[in-house]
């Protein structure tokens, strides 16, 4: 008997929208399991808030549909929207109420209240660092505290999904590995949390598995290990030009190509680790070596292209 898997707590199937001429997601579709920590990598124009804004009730596609815990969402599903906590890239919290009033506020829209509230409220200070800043104006705060207050407001309510867009703009390094922290932490204890970037080592450090999209589609999604994957590593050597060495090593096990360089050859692989020292045995001695492997922003950059994204 095949064991049951859950079904998946967001599902987004050919999802579209454009604004006017501009096309934001051009046919999207991902799914999100529950007690994932999600990445979601793309450039900036890539669309990832507009599918944010979506999936956190704020807009409606032009077509394609959004599954939340098996049910239909949308701006009008009222009943589903408690259990979804987003933190927008543009900061959602008032400069002229303290922290403290902010966070009971937004308690309040969720029908939060008394001394349910008021715990909560003081557990989400502490979690974030702000419980000395408590009854201090929102607007005095730094912009990593306003960050990591931004991150409060989006949980006080606790959520079954959390979305992050770009929730680490601007904050100092302090700021950022608290956030870092607290998004672990929240993800160990049962939360969904779909985190979006264009932070590669962000979401490198955080998310299992990831989708990289652009122009409004997936252009790919996996595990990490699987990702780098689909690029070669290669070695650059340094040396002397050799009369029929190129061939000896392409007949290597394991070598996909040798090409010429302006200093010596380069070797691609699929993985170098046991195809180096099959070279050294093949003959060759270059005064340098240098090892490039598949990384994430090479596995970016070869999905995305590298034109220049302003927009």
């Amino acid at each position: 008997m095949q064991p049951m898997t859950a079904a998946p707590v967001l599902e987004v199937t050919d999802l579209r929208k454009r604004y006017g001429r501009a096309v934001a997601l051009d046919g999207l579709t991902l799914s999100v399991q529950p007690g994932e920590l999600f990445g979601l990598l793309g450039p900036n124009g890539a669309g990832k808030t507009t599918l944010m804004n979506i999936l956190g009730g704020l807009a409606d596609p032009d077509a394609g549909s959004v599954k939340l815990f098996g049910q239909p969402f949308g701006t009008r599903a009222r009943q589903l929207k408690p259990r979804v906590g987003l933190a927008t890239q543009d900061l959602a919290l008032y400069p002229e109420l303290t922290a403290r009033e902010n966070l009971h506020f937004f308690g309040r829209l969720y029908g939060l209240g008394g001394k349910s509230l008021a715990k909560r409220v003081d557990d989400q200070l502490t979690a974030v660092g702000l419980l000395d800043r408590a009854d201090h104006r929102a607007g005095t705060f730094s912009g990593g505290m306003k960050r990591r207050l931004n991150l409060a407001i989006a949980v006080v309510h606790a959520p079954d999904l959390l979305l992050l867009d770009e929730p680490t703009t601007g904050v100092d390094p302090q700021s950022r590995n608290l956030i870092f922290d607290e998004v672990r932490r929240l993800n160990a204890a049962g939360l969904t949390v779909v985190y979006t970037s264009h932070y590669m080592e962000e979401v490198q450090a955080l998310c299992p598995r990831l989708a990289v999209m652009d122009a409004g589609v997936v252009k790919a999604c996996d595990t990490l290990p699987n990702l780098l994957q689909t690029l070669d590593a290669v070695a650059r050597l340094t040396l002397p030009p050799t009369p029929g060495l190129a061939e000896r090593l392409a007949a290597v096990p394991g070598v996909k190509r040798v090409t010429p360089t302006a200093d010596g050859l380069a070797v691609t692989a699929g993985d170098l680790a046991p195809v180096l020292p099959k070279l050294f045995a093949a003959g060759i001695q270059p005064t340098a070596i240098d090892i490039q492997q598949p990384t994430l922003e090479r596995v970016f950059l070869h999905l995305t292209g590298r034109a220049l994204r302003d927009q």
